[in-house]
């Protein structure tokens, strides 16, 4: 028997990916089906403490530039260091909507936004009729 070394051997992969790929489609078809569940204790609450609902504030700017917050009236002029007074009272997380009329120009109503951040509130909008 003569042996030949210089003969390559081929490689045959062919049954090797079937198996792969059957083994895939049932991995694909079997895991939707899979429903894991954990039971899981959660403490129970009690409802005797709510929060309380602290009130909106809204800012009118009137053509005239009178500025009203609620049923006090403020000259534009003097707004900024007023309401700063007036707001020492009101807690920083209250929502402000500032509601100015559509004459007024733009930075009339950026100097009352403007100084209604530097009182310190963050949360603060302007409103618009749509």
């Amino acid at each position: 028997m003569k042996i030949d070394w210089d003969e390559k051997p081929e490689l045959n992969i062919t049954p090797l990916v079937d198996i792969m790929l059957v083994l895939l489609a049932i991995l694909m078809v079997t895991t939707p089906a899979i429903i894991y569940e954990e039971n899981i204790k959660l403490p129970t609450g009690t409802k005797k403490t709510s929060l309380s609902k602290i009130p909106d504030l809204e800012v009118r700017i009137t053509k005239n530039k009178k500025v009203f917050v609620g049923k006090n009236q403020y000259q534009y002029n003097a707004f900024a260091d007023n309401f700063i007074l007036f707001s020492k009272s009101i807690p920083k997380s209250t929502i402000v909507y500032i509601r100015a009329d559509k004459h007024l120009q733009y930075g009339s109503i950026m100097y009352i936004l403007k100084s209604v951040k530097e009182a310190g509130f963050s949360k603060v909008s302007l409103i618009t009729q749509g």
